[in-house]
């Protein structure tokens, strides 16, 4: 893992990790970004994206960033340019059942490899938001702040988060009363409170401590 002073990030993600690797004859770059590792209910989701390796892309792609930076309606129009310019994108999902028994980070890399293996071929490279593939024998740039830096990992980011959303809105209508349409399963004081009046579902984390307020790693809107 790199170190980087986050006082250096760009005003919004571009093509400089994308490019040196293009010019070098790595063509199929392939962002990986996930969603969902904070929250107190849901799978973890995970997406991989991979752009043409033309600089043009980032005009097609303006507005694209960081998808906790974006509004839903702002994810949703980007979704579809994004799925419009790839090459390839793929969704994984782990399970609740995976992150109890393994652990956030395992199911994670999990989900990752789903998503890789629903890609329609093999990338050259991987570029990855602060996460590493040990298993995967691709070689790898694993980026601080990746989202942030990368226009590849924030599209694969809009991927992943408007996956899980959705998946999200779905679980609302099987499990109405905790909110999940609105909060995504984030532990908000409104879905706290609704686990307490309602107990978990099947789909809560139960190793995660659901009593106890903790911060929340990606915003929930």
């Amino acid at each position: 893992m790199e170190k980087f002073d986050r006082l250096l990030l760009p005003k919004e993600p571009d093509l400089s990790f994308e490019m040196p690797l293009w010019n070098a004859g790595i063509e199929t770059v392939a962002a990986i970004d996930e969603a969902g590792r904070g929250p107190l209910a849901g799978p973890v989701t995970a997406a991989a994206l991979v752009l043409p390796p033309r600089p043009e892309v980032a005009v097609f792609l303006a507005g694209v960033r960081d998808s906790k930076q974006m509004t839903p309606r702002q994810r949703e129009t980007s979704l579809e340019r994004i799925r419009q310019v790839a090459l390839a994108w793929g969704i994984g999902f782990a399970s609740v059942a995976e992150i109890d028994t393994l652990g956030i980070l395992p199911a994670t890399r999990r989900a990752v490899q789903r998503a890789l293996d629903a890609l329609s071929f093999c990338p050259d490279h991987l570029l990855l938001d602060c996460l590493f593939l040990p298993e995967v024998s691709i070689p790898q740039t694993s980026l601080v702040k990746g989202d942030c830096r990368s226009l590849s990992i924030a599209a694969a980011s809009v991927l992943a988060k408007t996956a899980r959303d959705a998946l999200m809105c779905a679980l609302d209508n099987q499990y109405p009363g905790y909110g999940f349409a609105i909060h995504k399963g984030y532990g908000t004081a409104a879905h706290r409170a609704a686990i307490e009046r309602l107990g978990p579902c099947a789909f809560h984390r139960k190793t995660f401590r659901i009593g106890v307020k903790r911060p929340d790693i990606e915003q929930w809107r």
